[in-house]
Parts: structure tokens; sequence; C-alpha cells
């Protein structure tokens, strides 16, 4: 899930997916598709702020290893891999 962060110019990054997980990435093009940590929130969940500037950015999690487009999100594109990278718009 993507959604405005609650600093002006910045996003947040979020993903629950499920028990047992130890780690969570976020890549895009927004950072060079370098994985960034993502923080483990009391609820399970995995989150991550990035400052972002007005426009359309394709990022795809890391899960324990395996590459996850973001289930929250149906916005996607297709990838030189020929997978799927997920897709948002910043306003």
């Amino acid at each position: 899930m993507i959604e405005a962060g609650s600093k002006k110019g910045t996003c947040r990054f979020s993903i629950s997916p499920g028990g047992g997980v130890k780690k969570v990435q976020l890549l895009g093009d927004f950072n060079k598709w370098k994985p960034m940590a993502m923080a483990k929130q009391k609820d399970g969940s995995f989150a991550a702020v990035v400052k972002l500037k007005p426009g359309t950015y394709e990022y795809k999690f890391v899960v324990d290893g395996q590459w996850r487009v973001d289930p929250d999100n149906g916005a996607w594109a297709l990838n030189s891999f020929g997978t799927l990278n997920s897709v948002a718009t910043v306003q």
C-alpha cells in the first residue's frame, strides 16, 4: 500500500506479508532499485517512508528474498524481466 506520509512530500509504503516474515525491503526506480529496509510495525506489517516528488514511480517489495508486487495496489507495469512492477502516482 502507498499513501501520503505525515510530512509534506513523503509517501508511506507498507505491506502485511503474514506471520513469520523476518525481512522486507522496498525497491523502486525512485531509489535506483537499491534495497531499502522496511521497519516492522506492532501489527506485523512493514513500513517505510520515502521522500518523493510528484510523478509516476515503479516499485516492488522483497519479502524474505522473494520479489512481490504490492498486493494492495492494482496498478502494475510489465518490466524488462517479463514480470510486473507496482506503479504509484504521486500528486
